[in-house]
């Protein structure tokens, strides 16, 4: 199978990239800068999509980009890295004469209303509240595809929560302080933490482009996107991670920061992310058969803080 993939050389792709090729499959990058299995965004646009069976979009600009300030042209950036590649992609699928069988989008579970109580499924209704749902509703909007393509196109979004892994994504900025004896609980701790490990994340993008179009499909239409969260199924909450993160590294705890310095710091839509939560449960996900190697929290740091 012939996978292209946008924004590939982030964290998740890297993983996703390594996982595709175990399996025997070919990976072809959209990327910025040309290079050998690689072709440039404008190549996309000029030429027109490359023969493939496969395509999934994870580009984007890094919401907790810790070197850039919040403001109105990092929100900007923020908007037009995801939707534009996501257009771009979603109308060389729609303009090519062979499109593939599979096209997946991993969005983000901010969708979600943060709820210490309300529980989420892939069913949940939702409408945009604030910034960042805004950002999944336009993003995901970006990706669909005319209904004539999507009958023989496999539609998919998958949501994740925060991707965890020892090579990037939000443990990057979290290992130092937790080392130095300085990690504590964010704003309350009381709020739900959804979140995934990378190679569970990289997973589930693999299995949606291998699945047949008719397996696991539980929309009514087909031109309607499947939606699988991409989260563990365990339900837990920030404070349960700090805890479970300090005991693994021997580390102690007690340096809560809270809810203010957050807002100030980080911009209070951005830390929105790491200071409210929502209970995400990959209902669908689990339907479809998926098997997780990191299912709980202890399993998936381990792996983490190990070595």
């Amino acid at each position: 199978m012939r996978v292209l993939i946008g924004g590939g050389t982030g964290f998740v792709g890297r993983e996703l990239i390594r996982l595709l090729r175990n399996k025997g499959h070919e990976v072809t990058l959209i990327s910025r800068q040309p290079g050998p299995g690689k072709i440039t965004w404008r190549d996309l646009e000029s030429s027109g999509l490359p023969p493939c069976e496969g395509a999934v979009n994870l580009a984007g600009e890094n919401l907790m980009n810790p070197l850039r300030w919040w403001n109105e042209n990092y929100k900007k950036d923020l908007f037009s890295s995801r939707i534009d590649t996501t257009k771009a992609l979603a109308q060389a699928i729609a303009a090519s004469p062979s499109p593939p069988q599979s096209w997946v989008l991993v969005s983000g579970v901010a969708c979600y209303k943060p709820s210490q109580t309300a529980e989420y499924t892939e069913d949940s209704e939702w409408t945009p509240f604030d910034l960042l749902s805004k950002l999944v509703k336009e993003w995901e909007a970006s990706a669909l595809l005319p209904e004539h393509v999507a009958k023989t196109t496999k539609q998919v979004v998958i949501r994740p929560g925060a991707v965890l892994g020892k090579d990037g994504g939000a443990m990057k900025q979290m290992l130092l302080p937790f080392w130095l004896g300085l990690g504590g609980t964010l704003g309350s701790g009381r709020q739900p933490f959804p979140w995934i490990h990378v190679s569970d994340l990289a997973g589930i993008i693999a299995q949606a482009l291998e699945q047949p179009a008719d397996s696991g499909a539980s929309s009514s239409s087909s031109s309607s996107p499947q939606v699988f969260n991409g989260v563990a199924p365990a339900l837990n909450t920030n404070y349960e991670f700090t805890k479970e993160l300090g005991r693994l590294m021997k580390r102690p705890t007690i340096f809560p920061v809270p809810g203010f310095v957050m807002n100030a710091a980080m911009g209070s839509e951005r830390a929105v992310v790491l200071t409210q939560g929502q209970k995400v449960i990959p209902k669908r996900t689990q339907e479809a058969g998926f098997q997780y190697k990191y299912p709980d929290l202890t399993s998936a740091l381990k792996e983490i803080v190990s070595g």
